[in-house]
């Protein structure tokens, strides 16, 4: 593998940024360890030579990480050397990924650091103690098994090849890994509270050790407000009155930078000011109606499979919904990078933050341990990111080798949901089958337009809803309802035969563009409907009911598109 500048060399996370860290993208040493033997042959050790190599972040299965192994990977191990200053040990050095998946085994200088459990979510370490002035070695080891029933997969596939709507695997490395220097004295972690009626910010949040402790906000360069406590520590509790408010709304970011200082240690962060709630039926965004026109969005790459080849990409995935007339997205089975979260806060975009839960055998109360430890570190991790709007741990719980679901795990997956962050509504399972939960969602495919309108005519004159699950799972009268997933209208640029979508494939793009047009438009004339979510914004592989390829180019007039969904919604006139 020749030498290339570092892949995705901005900073991972734009929401917590100190000055003083470096990332470690780039070329690594590699080697596949099936027998996941590695270590009992000292693989971790700093004398271990390893037979490959691979460009990080990319896992091993993508053509961007040079390696392009395609076949199930069980155990994976990855080297490479850094340089530390002697001065750079007077404080702390924490060692960051982005994200692995799935365990993560990091060793520095052949002593073993700590072991991360979950794919999806970012994690770290302190290193320092294990450090030496001078040249260092650090490995990781990841092991995998998709078709493990206690690891959650989301869409990948876990027979050899792709099919259906499961997709090329993922395994390793595939966010970005970097170093951080802090002093002693320290922000643990933050957490912010705004509220747009009182003009205030409560941040709440750790410190470790004690000083003194400020924030101060500043919109488009201009101080607007400041809070101060002296000789703090451990938890504490700050207000911060704003003199300008700016609110965060529907393509309009408004994002209110933030500088917090304790001791000698800096973060540079940012906020914004909106406020969600619900009103019977309705999504109210700033106590206005908005009707949310998502978009069901996967996160995969041809290239780089779970991975973006540039940040300039996921921005660009933003842009490419919005240009169809979306304002949000289910971001599906799948923890998106915060880099991605970043570029939806800039740009005034909804996103329901979702887990990767396929695979997981949700019959067993066991699984409890394979979700909900990783499933609250992203509640944790993300919470501060206004572009979220809702949380959905689970998608289609469909029975298990004949059992079905254990409803007492989704009943407390949502608890804890709601206990961790009570500011945002919480769907249990997206689609089927609810047992505790804020929304009520439904997916439903129907490719007639008029079918689909008679369907759901009864509860918009206050009839009972459809449920093609009602044996399964209950409405309460008066719970919010959208449709979570529509359309998904087959259309394939080039052989037909090789892709597959839902229902059949309409024989011209006028065609396809009138039946979009009648199933959107009997979703925004219905009354009791806050929100619709579209399948989906780009090809995958073999599925072939993007409204995108997968590489990105539309398959249709992105203007015609837009005329279809962004026309006021019924219930947005009230």
């Amino acid at each position: 593998m020749t030498s290339q500048k570092i892949p995705r060399p901005e900073h991972p996370r734009p929401q917590f940024r100190r000055e003083r860290w470096q990332n470690l993208n780039g070329v690594w040493a590699f080697e596949i360890d099936q027998s996941r033997s590695g270590e009992s042959r000292g693989l971790q050790q700093p004398s271990a030579r390893y037979g490959g190599s691979i460009l990080v972040p990319f896992c091993p299965e993508s053509e961007l990480s040079g390696v392009g192994h395609k076949d199930f990977l069980y155990g994976v191990w990855y080297k490479r050397r850094i340089t530390v200053r002697p001065e750079a040990l007077t404080g702390r050095v924490v060692l960051h990924f982005g994200a692995v998946d799935h365990t993560c085994t990091v060793f520095v200088n052949g002593q073993r650091v700590g072991k991360h459990v979950g794919g999806y979510v970012s994690f770290s370490f302190e290193i320092t103690p294990f450090l030496t002035a001078g040249e260092n070695d650090l490995t990781a080891f990841a092991t995998d098994d998709v078709r493990d029933p206690m690891v959650p997969r989301g869409k990948q596939s876990e027979e050899y090849a792709s099919h259906g709507c499961d997709y090329t695997r993922t395994t390793g490395i595939w966010q970005t890994v970097w170093l951080e220097w802090t002093p002693r004295t320290y922000i643990e972690s933050v957490r912010y509270f705004p509220d747009p009626r009182t003009g205030t910010l409560v941040i709440q949040g750790e410190l470790r050790g004690r000083g003194d402790f400020s924030a101060v906000a500043s919109y488009e360069g201009k101080e607007v407000g400041s809070a101060r406590m002296e000789n703090a520590s451990g938890s504490f509790t700050l207000s911060l009155s704003l003199s300008e408010l700016h609110l965060w709304e529907v393509g309009q970011g408004r994002l209110y930078d933030l500088r917090l200082t304790f001791g000698d240690d800096a973060v540079d962060s940012y906020f914004a000011l909106r406020s969600i709630e619900f009103d019977g039926y309705r999504f109210l965004l700033n106590g206005k109606s908005v009707f949310q026109r998502l978009v069901l969005d996967q996160g995969f790459y041809p290239d780089g499979i779970y991975t973006s080849p540039t940040d300039d990409a996921l921005l660009r995935d933003v842009r490419l919904s919005m240009a169809m007339g979306f304002n949000g997205a289910r971001l599906h089975q799948k923890v998106f990078e915060e880099r991605f979260l970043y570029h939806c806060d800039r740009e005034g975009y909804l996103v329901w933050g979702e887990y990767g839960n396929w695979g997981l055998d949700h019959s067993r109360p066991e699984s409890v341990y394979g979700i909900l430890p990783e499933w609250i570190e992203e509640v944790k991790r993300d919470c501060n990111h206004p572009s979220v709007i809702g949380w959905c741990p689970f998608n289609e719980t469909w029975d298990q080798a004949g059992r079905k679901q254990f409803d007492p795990l989704l009943s407390l997956v949502y608890r804890a949901t709601r206990a961790v962050d009570p500011t945002r509504p919480c769907i249990d399972t997206s689609g089927n089958f609810h047992v505790e939960t804020d929304v009520f969602d439904l997916h439903d495919y129907e490719q007639n337009p008029e079918v689909l309108r008679a369907r759901y005519a009864p509860f918009a004159e206050g009839g009972d809803l459809y449920d093609a699950h009602r044996n399964r799972q209950t409405y309460t009268p008066g719970k919010p309802v959208f449709i979570s997933e529509y359309g998904g209208i087959r259309w394939s640029e080039g052989n037909a035969l090789e892709g597959w979508g839902y229902g059949d494939a309409p024989k011209t793009k006028e065609e396809f563009l009138a039946r979009l047009k009648g199933l959107t438009d009997a979703l925004l004339d219905h009354p009791r409907f806050f929100g619709f979510c579209y399948t989906q914004l780009t090809d995958i592989e073999q599925e072939q009911n993007g409204l995108y390829t997968d590489r990105r180019v539309p398959k249709f007039d992105p203007a015609a598109v837009r005329a279809i969904l962004s026309r006021p919604a019924a219930i947005e006139k009230e």
